[in-house]
């Protein structure tokens, strides 16, 4: 009997996204009395939540085998992992922001030592030794934003919209990174076939609910004049599934097309003979 794969998931701000994933394609996270140790619904897996810092920690150490953390903090860490799969979830930027007066030509001068507050304390370094920049660095342990004036003259944080930089009066002037939340795995595990294909089972499962929820199924008849005309300009993942309507009055086609294209899209298909055009959402799609 194989060993379970120990599995990490994301508390705080992921945990939601995360959980909700895990549970529309099929292995839903079910929490008991042990709350930091829930049950995965799908064999061979055992579940611990942690902080996303403390993930990449455990998965760079290899007590964990496979997990969910940002890119930022796997680069923050300088974890060795392996990527498996961008779930593209919770996209964030690390910016480096401060208050607009100190900023010349949209830049930071420097002409001067400042002081800048950040919880990625490898990035900020790295980054100030890119810039040129004089700067101590002050390792803060959330609410960055308020540093600025007082405790800092900048920040380098993490952010989604930007709005609550703006509202603390904070301008972004540089991005360091683009993130989102990731499956990652530990290079052992992903060097075993055994705990690989496991891992790759996961990531399929996880990957046809990322496809599905950037498509839609579009389903439209045609008669049989047009039917190759309108083929021709349908983007579909494949090609389209055609099946002859009843009495032979043209043809029933269904493809699954990006959904961001739709509004575009649907104009061109009734320009090309397509009629009776049905939108629906798939929840899963596996090529």
């Amino acid at each position: 009997m194989l060993a379970p794969l120990h599995l990490a998931i994301p508390k705080g701000r992921m945990y939601d996204s995360v959980v909700r994933l895990l549970a529309d394609a099929g292995v839903p996270l079910k929490v008991g009395a042990r709350a930091y140790r829930p049950a995965l619904g799908l064999a061979g897996f055992e579940t611990k939540i942690l902080k996303p810092q403390t993930i990449v920690e455990m998965l760079h150490h290899g007590t964990r085998d496979v997990g969910f953390a940002g890119a930022d903090w796997v680069a923050e860490k300088g974890a060795d992992l392996i990527e498996v799969l961008d779930l593209g979830l919770d996209p964030v930027r690390l910016v480096a922001a401060a208050p607009r007066e100190l900023l010349v030509e949209g830049r930071l001068p420097a002409n001067r030592n400042w002081v800048v507050a950040s919880e990625y304390e490898a990035l900020t370094r790295a980054w100030i030794a890119q810039k040129g920049l004089t700067s101590e660095v002050v390792r803060s342990y959330g609410a960055t934003e308020v540093f600025p004036p007082e405790d800092a003259d900048f920040i380098v944080d993490n952010t989604a919209t930007g709005s609550t930089l703006v509202a603390n009066g904070l301008e972004i002037f540089d991005t360091l990174l683009h993130s989102s939340t990731r499956l990652w795995a530990h290079p052992a595990s992903w060097a075993d076939p055994a705990r690989r294909e496991r891992i790759e089972h996961l990531a399929m499962l996880l990957r046809s609910v990322v496809d599905a929820r950037s498509r839609v199924i579009l389903e439209l008849n045609v008669g049989a004049a047009d039917l190759d005309r309108l083929v021709a300009i349908l983007p579909c993942m494949k090609v389209p599934t055609v099946s002859p309507l009843h009495g032979g009055k043209g043809f029933a086609v269904k493809v699954a097309v990006q959904r961001k294209i739709l509004p575009e899209l649907i104009p061109v298909i009734q320009r090309n003979g397509g009629s009776d055009i049905l939108v629906t959402e798939p929840s899963q799609i596996i090529p």
